[in-house]
């Protein structure tokens, strides 16, 4: 008996269990179609922007502006790298990817631990801790940022970045490309990187680029854009990095519903096996027993 109901024990712990990844999936998958569709809408945006900003850098000829990057020139001040992470786990390998593509890149460039290191999310605060990683700043965020809460970050790296007490601002985050595809990115905001244009085939014109008017003046429209392009591409790291949480999550918690109902049939057989035994067991001391009495 009492391998039985060790037996029924562990069933039942296994089919809660189940019903509570169940619920997590559920919970996951809705809201990952919320922020997939915030991370859609505001991607092509984001892209358009990237698009014009590279063009006009590459068109300006002899203006320059304190956000754009300019050969031979660095600034003196200290670099600053942005971790965004989860304050929540059960989502697989989300913040693993994240973190260990942030320790790779922290090996590569040793001087990144000389400057400042700020991390949202509390499980990317408690492994830079455990690591021995000096963060300056520890941030939270919930399931929706505000635009605004990421603009005030934006408008504070842009104005520490043109003061000169930081060199760059690189974030690192989860980029999110499909449903079946998320990629940990470093991405560099501050100062500002245009794609690199491809080579031109063999018999293209040779011309010397686009030409633009600028009205008004290219200074003063690249004060209002830069900016605006900051802020876009900040807005869409944490858009990318909650939808990508949410999928992991989503995933994590099918796999484990998955893994709960095969245990559940698991034990479930076990228990009719022993029950089996303990039947036959109890049938032959009764045929035994009676046998004797003749």
């Amino acid at each position: 008996m009492g391998k039985t109901r060790e037996i029924k024990k562990r069933i039942k712990a296994v089919a809660n269990i189940r019903r509570i990844t169940k619920t997590m999936q559920m919970i996951a998958t809705s809201k990952f179609a919320r922020s997939q569709q915030a991370a859609q809408a505001t991607k092509p945006y984001t892209e358009t922007l990237f698009e014009v900003l590279s063009e006009l850098s590459a068109g300006l000829g002899d203006v320059s502006h304190p956000l754009l990057e300019r050969p031979g020139v660095k600034n003196a001040g200290k670099p600053l790298t942005l971790v965004i992470t989860s304050d929540r786990g059960l989502c697989g390998p989300y913040n693993g990817g994240v973190l260990r593509r942030f320790m790779a890149a922290l090996r590569e460039n040793p001087s990144w631990r000389e400057g400042d290191i700020e991390v949202v999310g509390k499980k990317g605060q408690g492994f830079l801790k455990f690591s021995g990683v000096k963060v300056s700043k520890a941030l939270t965020y919930s399931d929706k940022p505000s635009y605004e809460n990421v603009r005030e970050m934006a408008e504070s790296y842009i104005e520490r970045f043109v003061k000169g007490e930081v060199s760059a601002v690189r974030v690192v985050y989860m980029r999110f490309l499909s449903v079946g595809r998320q990629s940990p990115t470093v991405m560099q905001v501050l100062p500002f990187q245009s794609e690199p244009k491809p080579a031109k085939a063999a018999g293209e014109a040779q011309a010397g680029g686009s030409i633009y008017e600028f009205s008004p003046d290219a200074a003063a429209l690249l004060s209002d854009i830069l900016p605006a392009g900051v802020r876009t591409l900040l807005f869409q790291a944490f858009n990318d990095a909650i939808v990508s949480e949410h999928i992991a999550r989503m995933v994590a918690m099918k796999s484990a519903t998955d893994n709960a109902g095969k245990a559940g049939k698991k034990y479930t057989l076990m228990y009719n096996r022993a029950r089996q035994a303990q039947i036959t067991t109890e049938l032959t001391e009764i045929i035994s027993g009676a046998a004797a009495l003749e």
